[in-house]
């Protein structure tokens, strides 16, 4: 399979956007009182996440197909970095 660079392009500027956007939601939660906002802010953390996850599994597999250091496995390197950072979907509620 043939990686296409601006597709692995894309899928990086959009890792990098939902990782700052999950970081500002772990903010907010953490700072708000509103109930209904809270709930909102679980919400948008979950898809984003799975979100997220799909993108992995993408770079895992043009990771696993091209070895050389590129791309993909930049993408792979900082969504694995941006599930890791943002464990937090599942202990939201303990922050």
């Amino acid at each position: 399979m043939n990686e296409s660079q601006s597709l692995t392009n894309n899928l990086l500027m959009e890792v990098d956007f939902l990782s700052n956007r999950l970081k500002n939601i772990k903010q907010a939660y953490k700072t708000t009182e509103n109930k209904a906002l809270k709930g909102r802010l679980f919400i948008e953390n979950k898809n984003i996440f799975k979100r997220v996850k799909e993108i992995y599994k993408i770079a895992e597999l043009l990771n696993k197909n091209n070895g050389k250091i590129n791309f993909s496995n930049l993408l792979f390197v900082i969504t694995k970095r941006t599930l890791n950072e943002n464990k937090f979907e599942s202990n939201l509620f303990f922050l």
